[in-house]
């Protein structure tokens, strides 16, 4: 093996992290992308269900169609569709015009019990049974367009300001800090680059349309946004997703480091060896894993990547649930005259999610943090070791060329 690992890591060009990057990225999105569409609908369902609405309704004919909760459908029950005002995004499903009878309330009942789930595999059945098991990966073009060149500047720009010698990090802040703002101030540069595609991703899960609609309902909601609001409209959440994600960030690389650090010693002192007599501890460990072979390396990253992303998915659910509601959000169009007043989503972050905790309580922000767990543990778990044996298998590609140059001279 050639010298430390400051050494070996100039060797591995930036485009062997990016292929590494990309090809963690691809069989990522594959795997948790139907995860990621029932969190999306969980956290985008009325927090408060529908059903006792309706069941009201069917005793009494006197409520007015604006008082209906605006997810109700259709099914082949359904005789025949009244739209409130011809316009409306919900319709209530009766016999006759006028009347509303106990059978229509029982249709809207049974189409918004396939329309809402109680559990992510809840979410994961009647999606699959309901509309079609493809459905699931909704979303997977977009995440594929956002993922690819988002992970490629995230962990390449990671690996950069983290161990490059120009880095002004490692200048400034001890390897205790170093991965916390390294991974803060990447993730910061992916995220304004990507949020205009998070955003038409998240907008397509979020859409309840069947078939090929959801692509073109979801154009025509985007359009409609710029239209009202201007293309700044496009990044409508980043706020919340930064909240979201540099501390996720932070909170993920300095996990991981800790965490594989732990299990880097502790395989070293099974070896009778002590890095902590090796000078600098840190190098020491970077050494160390510069020479793991591939399976250890895949044991160790795995294990402190869904760790570190486990711990830190549930700490920051509650800026997933502010960031979704703010982008599948529709403004409603004002009335002319009329002083604007601002819906709960167009609020500062702090306010909105002070609003969801008031009228929801914990629980409302910590809405979908199962789903969201199980795909981002594993998610991170399958990115990074990709990531790392990526580059393992790199470098050793090209400490092998270096030994035949060598050998050459």
């Amino acid at each position: 093996m050639m010298g430390d690992n400051d050494e070996i890591e100039v060797d591995i060009t930036a485009g062997q992290k990016m292929l590494s990057a990309m090809s963690g990225s691809l069989l990522t999105s594959l795997l948790v992308t139907p995860l990621d569409v029932v969190r999306v609908r969980l956290q985008s369902q009325p927090a408060q269900s529908p059903l006792t609405t309706i069941q009201q309704l069917s005793s009494t004919s006197a409520k007015p169609f604006s008082t209906l909760p605006p997810n109700l459908g259709v099914t082949a029950c359904c005789r025949e569709v009244f739209f409130a005002n011809n316009n409306a995004e919900y319709c209530m499903a009766g016999p006759k015009v006028g009347e509303i009878s106990l059978g229509g309330a029982e249709c809207a009942v049974e189409e918004t019990q396939r329309r809402s789930f109680n559990s992510t595999f809840d979410g994961l059945k009647k999606i699959a049974r309901n509309e079609g098991i493809t459905t699931l990966w909704r979303g997977l073009s977009p995440t594929l367009a956002m993922t690819v060149p988002g992970n490629i500047i995230y962990f390449t720009g990671y690996d950069w300001l983290r161990f490059n010698k120009m880095s002004p990090i490692n200048r400034v802040f001890s390897d205790n800090y170093a991965p916390l703002v390294a991974g803060t101030v990447a993730r910061t540069l992916a995220a304004g680059v990507v949020s205009p595609i998070e955003m038409f991703r998240t907008r397509m899960q979020a859409s309840r349309s069947t078939g090929g609609g959801h692509f073109a309902e979801t154009v025509k909601g985007i359009g409609e946004m710029v239209s009202v609001s201007g293309y700044t409209s496009l990044w409508r959440g980043l706020t919340l997703t930064l909240w979201r994600d540099v501390p996720f960030s932070g909170i993920y690389w300095w996990g991981y480091e800790s965490i594989r650090s732990v299990l880097t010693e502790a395989r070293e002192r099974g070896r009778g060896h002590d890095l902590t007599v090796e000078g600098s501890r840190s190098r020491a460990r970077r050494r160390s894993q510069s020479r793991e072979n591939h399976r250890d390396t895949f044991v160790d990253s795995f294990i402190a990547g869904a760790t570190s992303g486990a711990v830190a998915s549930i700490l920051t659910t509650p800026f997933d649930v502010g960031k979704t509601r703010r982008q599948v959000f529709v403004e409603s169009a004002s009335k002319s005259g009329a002083e604007k007043v601002l819906a709960p989503e167009e609020r500062p972050m702090l306010k909105f999610l002070w609003h969801i905790f008031r009228t929801e309580g914990a629980a409302g922000l910590w809405t979908g943090w199962i789903p969201r767990t199980l795909k981002v543990a594993p998610a991170c778990a399958i990115m990074i070791s990709s990531y790392e044996v990526g580059k393992r298998a790199f470098r050793s590609v090209n400490e092998r060329e270096e030994r035949k140059r060598e050998r050459t001279v």
